[in-house]
């Protein structure tokens, strides 16, 4: 099965896409940096420098002193040799620094923020497409909407007070403590958890209705061998579709919730960079996230020939 869905994805199709994915990469440093550049101020207004000589010092280390086409085209060769530049508040500190300290923490927290949406996420919705409109089904739906509804910075601020200041369960801050993922974890899972069990639960119940699963029970499968291998696979088709930005804005963090627990990720550097005013910071970050967003869409594109055998990449290329 593997090899022949391998067979439906030609070297053109991906040479194709990873043309794509740096054409559109190009247009988000492009755009980045424009608009970096178009907000009035600088990185180092709020500095108090008596001496005008100092500031005209700054300005040339970091090439601000160069035309804008000039420092665009030099940033545009650095991002090209995958150097984000340094640091405009933090001396002596990279933007590729600042990602490599930060990823380890934000892609731990996500990762389990992951295995909590699929493990949970699934299961939920399937139990309630196989009860449809009976108490597990109404049950599911109520936490998916309160789950959905609800902003996760509320749910982390109660889950704070709650289980960290008043019972004492959990620390307020850090991961020193491995309890120290609870929080986090839970906050950041929260939506997307709801909401991939509402999207499980509507596209079951959407394969349940097809002929070919007619046609299955009318030869006497079981139901545990139809919904396994006819329903729950071809289900899945949409879940994954939306799996990739998921998995994309989970292991890259969540900006509010790495800094409500001060959690030393990427979404915290990238907070503290907008309030900073660290130009170089800022576009580092959204570059970073914008190709590892481009990255999983691709990855879970190749996976939808696995799942479905109608698809074939080879007419595409």
């Amino acid at each position: 099965m593997a090899a022949s869905a391998l067979a439906r994805i030609p070297l053109a199709y991906v040479a194709q896409r990873l043309v794509l994915m740096l054409v559109t990469l190009w247009a988000i440093v492009t755009l980045t940096f424009f608009l970096m550049h178009a907000v009035p101020g600088g990185p180092f207004v709020s500095e108090k420098m008596v001496e005008p000589q100092i500031r005209e010092a700054i300005d040339a280390k970091f090439g601000l002193d160069l035309p804008v086409w000039r420092q665009y085209l030099r940033y545009l060769v650095n991002v090209a040799s995958f150097d984000l530049g340094p640091s405009f508040k933090y001396p002596g500190v990279s933007v590729n620094q600042m990602i490599a300290d930060g990823l380890p923490v934000t892609a731990r927290v996500g990762l389990f923020a992951v295995i909590c949406v699929v493990a949970l996420g699934v299961p939920l919705g399937v139990t309630a497409a196989l009860n449809r409109n009976r108490w597990p089904d109404t049950a599911v739906m109520a936490l998916a909407t309160m789950g959905a509804a609800i902003p996760s910075y509320i749910v982390a601020t109660v889950a704070l007070y709650l289980f960290a200041l008043r019972l004492g369960w959990v620390p307020t801050f850090g991961l020193d403590d491995w309890r120290g993922y609870f929080l986090p974890v839970f906050a950041l899972s929260g939506f997307w958890l709801s909401f991939i069990a509402r999207l499980t639960r509507s596209s079951l119940l959407e394969t349940l209705d097809q002929d070919y699963i007619t046609t299955a029970r009318a030869k006497g499968l079981s139901r545990g061998r139809i919904l396994v291998r006819h329903g729950l696979r071809n289900s899945l088709i949409p879940v994954v579709t939306v799996m990739g930005p998921v998995i994309a804005n989970l292991l890259t963090g969540s900006f509010v919730i790495e800094q409500i627990f001060a959690l030393p990720g990427i979404g915290r550097h990238f907070v503290l960079s907008i309030t900073n005013r660290d130009y170089t910071a800022i576009m580092g970050i959204t570059i970073f996230y914008a190709a590892f967003l481009m990255l999983m869409i691709f990855v879970v594109d190749l996976l939808y020939v696995w799942l479905d055998p109608r698809i074939d990449y080879r007419r595409q290329a």
